[in-house]
């Protein structure tokens, strides 16, 4: 085992970026092979690219900077355009993708944590979801007879950020659960990715919890099963993107554009992946650093995309409601 190690082509993850997909592509490069310990399935559900990476060996695990476990990402590069179908189609996708993932008890009490700064719009997805989101922990001694056997338990937070409340996010999400005592948290946070196409475009599904702000070099301490004692759900939406990692994809597409010019498209061609960031680092590091950019109508998508991801919520762990009876 330790052979096939020192010889297969992959190199770690040195991008940011908070999807699975992503960090299996950076890692996979040119390989026309699969990564080992790692699963990839593909298809098409009402207009909705679902990629589904399952991580299960300690190597991959290593490779892509991502926990073991599974990773559904949903892409619809199309939802910019504000399509009323498009949108219905993707929470009706959420909703079928989240709920083979929820315990299947009777009595069941989801703690659904709205993740973000609600006065930075593109970190304030969270916080509009919960807004959204039905409610009912408790509605469950008040509601009709009728409805009370149909109706699960579910309670919100939106606990803020570090910088506005003095207090780590996971310590007050303990607090909640040892109170609470819910069986599963449901984690909703703003992601960083990579590639442009991807802003507000693509959502992710993950069993492996989730660690705030690491892909914009901010992270926190996880919210994962191990630091809470429950199952940990992980559902974002794509807000942000490097601005470095934007020169990465230039400099990418420069290349295919001047392959004529010999020279150039040689210097070019002969640097690796690594190579090229360095060199971009090297240049536009000082001036951009962290810097990261999200569409200019970012509020619109934020307030449209918290929109699809409480009805898709509302859907999985509403099952037995109908629509009118919760919308």
């Amino acid at each position: 085992m330790q052979e096939h190690r020192e010889q297969h082509p992959f190199s770690p993850i040195q991008v940011r970026t908070d999807m699975a997909i992503e960090a299996r592509d950076i890692v996979r490069g040119e390989a026309h092979e699969e990564i080992p310990g790692v699963r990839v399935r593909d298809h098409q559900d009402r207009g909705v690219q679902i990629t589904e990476v399952e991580i299960y060996h300690e190597d991959a695990e290593r490779l892509m900077g991502k926990p073991k476990g599974h990773y559904i990402t949903l892409d619809v590069p199309q939802f910019k355009n504000r399509d009323s179908t498009l949108k219905q189609g993707l929470a009706a996708v959420i909703s079928e993708q989240l709920t083979p993932l929820l315990p299947q008890t009777p009595d069941l009490t989801i703690l659904v944590v709205g993740l973000g700064n609600w006065n930075a719009t593109p970190d304030a997805l969270g916080p509009r979801v919960v807004d959204r989101l039905l409610v009912t922990r408790h509605l469950q001694e008040i509601v009709p007879e009728d409805i009370r056997p149909r109706m699960r338990s579910v309670a919100a937070v939106a606990p803020g950020v570090l910088g506005t409340t003095g207090i780590e996010t996971l310590d007050i999400i303990r607090g909640i659960v040892n109170e609470v005592h819910p069986d599963l948290v449901i984690a909703i946070d703003a992601l960083a990715a990579r590639n442009l196409d991807r802003l507000v475009g693509s959502v992710q599904i993950a069993d492996t919890g989730i660690h705030p702000g690491s892909g914009v070099g901010n992270r926190r301490q996880g919210l994962t099963e191990g630091a809470l004692g429950v199952p940990v759900i992980a559902l974002g939406v794509c807000t942000v993107v490097q601005a470095v990692s934007i020169a990465q994809e230039a400099i990418s597409l420069l290349t295919q554009q001047l392959a004529d010019d010999v020279k150039f498209y040689k210097i070019l061609q002969q640097m690796s992946l690594p190579e090229q960031k360095g060199l971009i680092d090297e240049v536009l590091g000082p001036r951009l650093g962290d810097l990261m950019v999200t569409p200019k109508e970012i509020d619109v998508l934020i307030n449209d995309m918290a929109d699809v991801l409480a009805e898709g919520l509302n859907r999985a762990l509403q099952p037995q409601l109908d629509r009118s009876e919760w919308a």
